[in-house]
């Protein structure tokens, strides 16, 4: 039965280029959008560039320019690389600086002001006297209390996750000019987190389906008492806050840009030309919540973002959170400031994108951290994807097309080994899709190579090219089974390396793919494409060098 799938990736920042460790928490949402299409299921895929924050606003004054030149710039650039060169199906890709995401913020900010789930409080907040400004949490830095890491961010700590009030930091500092801020008292408008403790930790326990870094993480940041959270900053660049007397102040990110997913959804409707039709994934407790993002915005999705839910009222919560821990660049952390990362626009430039969604997908932080090396980016692509699943597709075609040219047509009975690697085809879409729906994405993409695995042994076995010669009927019961197996990868295929199933589904004439496989009597290979060059060792080097510069 067609279920209403909904899938929130989250919103990358748009004051810098992705890098690839940004594409290995956001991956997933395409490879859960692609299945659930091909099942039949109605899907509502959205993301979009986060614009607003401190993080834009520290970049632009940096450079001297506008926050939104900066926001635009790298809005623009996230459309190209992950919507057009990666293949992400979003249903909307949008902005938070969209007239529509603006007036959705602060409407359901007056409605949680309205329903008393928000209040004001004086608070003392960071103020650096050289830089004459309060310090957005962005603009502090200091020493974590939890794990003593030093350059955590007043907001929060990016080596063990904890939430953080700059008031929290030890031996705290101004970013800009390095000065130690004092505290001067401002009035702010906060979220009653406390009073929704017993009910966000009730909503975690009974959770299901999560990865278990988010729910662990979660219930230890529960059990650690909910308290108010501000979510007003003394900021220039943001959403205004719809209060009279409140003008110099904004509608601080982590709010506002969660609210984005609701807000995509709303203009998706409009843009469908229904304009409520955003109700059906949002007001009805049958669909299903996806929510797709890094370790490090798991709060963010499992109590912020329900917190908000729960007070507005009538609005899905989410159902399966999937968080994926952290990737590393030849051992080390990504750093901007080190100039130790793989820029995601530069990547695309010189390397097929369908060879990232492999690598990041079959040995990707999902379930633990990872490492992403040039040289074991070389071997698995050479040896896994291209001498392992590339390899048995086009040697198979090709024998097909240069013996068969006006293709196979068999109708009689097949073997036993014939009838075992069609049946392991057959029911492959049944096993894969629960690994995909409980987003085991590495192992469902693995059970799909063993196909191609058991395809070349099959091969290498029974050598259809000699039996051409001696029992031209026998070599064309063999292609013909293999030529299901590759059928059946093709749609198998598809949400993992989309580009790849098509240049397949076009060698064989398919018009349209299914999560469903049945043996074809007859099947003809028309042109055949390469589906991946070979990485040459050459080229690796000049990448690993790049990163010693």
């Amino acid at each position: 039965m067609a279920k209403k799938v909904f899938i929130g990736a989250a919103w990358p920042y748009a004051n810098n280029s992705m890098h690839l460790g940004h594409v290995a928490a956001l991956i997933g949402g395409d490879v859960l959008a692609r299945y659930h299409r091909l099942k039949g299921d109605e899907v509502l895929y959205v993301s979009g560039s986060d614009c607003y924050g401190t993080p834009i606003a520290v970049e632009a004054e940096k450079r001297g320019i506008d926050p939104e030149e900066i926001a635009r710039k790298y809005d623009n650039e996230f459309r190209q690389t992950l919507c057009e060169d990666l293949g992400f199906s979003y249903d909307i890709f949008t902005n938070t600086l969209t007239q529509n995401h603006r007036e959705i913020v602060q409407n359901n900010f007056k409605n949680l002001l309205a329903k008393e789930k928000i209040e004001e409080k004086e608070v003392e907040l960071p103020y650096c006297e050289s830089c004459q400004r309060f310090l957005p949490d962005r603009y502090i830095e200091g020493e974590c209390p939890n794990c003593n890491f030093k350059d955590a961010r007043g907001d929060q700590c990016d080596n063990c996750g904890s939430i953080l009030d700059p008031k929290d930091l030890v031996n705290p500092r101004c970013k800009a000019c390095g000065g130690r801020p004092i505290f001067k008292k401002s009035k702010h408008f906060f979220l009653k987190l406390a009073e929704i403790e017993p009910q966000i930790k009730e909503f975690i326990s009974n959770s299901s389906g999560w990865r278990p870094n988010a729910k662990n993480f979660s219930l230890k940041f529960v059990e650690g008492g909910l308290h108010d959270r501000a979510i007003t900053r003394d900021l220039e660049w943001g959403i205004n806050i719809p209060i009279e007397g409140y003008e110099e102040k904004k509608i601080y990110v982590w709010f506002e840009a969660v609210t984005g997913y609701l807000s995509a959804s709303i203009e998706w409707a409009k843009e469908s030309a229904e304009e409520k039709k955003w109700e059906d994934f949002w007001k009805d407790n049958d669909a299903v919540h996806y929510y797709v993002h890094g370790k490090d915005n798991i709060p963010f999705h499992t109590i912020i973002w329900p917190a908000i839910l729960m007070g507005l009222g009538e609005l899905k919560l989410p159902d399966i959170i999937v968080s994926s821990e952290y990737l590393t660049l030849e051992g080390s952390q990504f750093s901007k400031s080190r100039k130790h990362a793989v820029w995601l626009p530069d990547f695309l430039k010189e390397f097929d994108s369908e060879t990232l969604r492999y690598y990041l997908i079959a040995n990707g932080p999902e379930t633990s951290d990872a490492d992403f090396s040039w040289d074991a980016f070389r071997d698995k692509t050479n040896n896994e994807l291209i001498g392992n699943f590339a390899n048995f597709i086009n040697r198979t075609l090709s024998l097909i097309k240069n013996n068969f040219p006006d293709g196979l047509d068999f109708k009689g009975e097949y073997s036993e080994q014939q009838n075992e690697l069609l049946s392991n085809a057959v029911t492959a879409h049944e096993e894969i899709g629960k690994k995909i729906e409980s987003t085991n994405f590495r192992d469902a993409l693995k059970t799909i190579f063993s196909l191609a695995e058991n395809g070349n042994r099959y091969l290498n076995k029974n050598e259809p090219w000699k039996k051409i010669k001696t029992d031209r009927s026998e070599a064309e019961k063999d292609l013909l089974a293999l030529a299901n197996v590759i059928l059946a990868i093709c749609s198998l295929i598809e949400p993992f390396l989309p580009k790849t199933a098509k240049k397949i589904a076009q060698s064989v004439g398919l018009e349209s793919l299914a999560w469903s496989f049945g043996p074809l009597d007859r099947v003809a290979v028309g042109d055949l494409s390469l589906l991946f060059e070979k990485l040459e060792d050459d080229k690796i080097e000049e990448q690993k060098e790049k990163l010693k510069k």
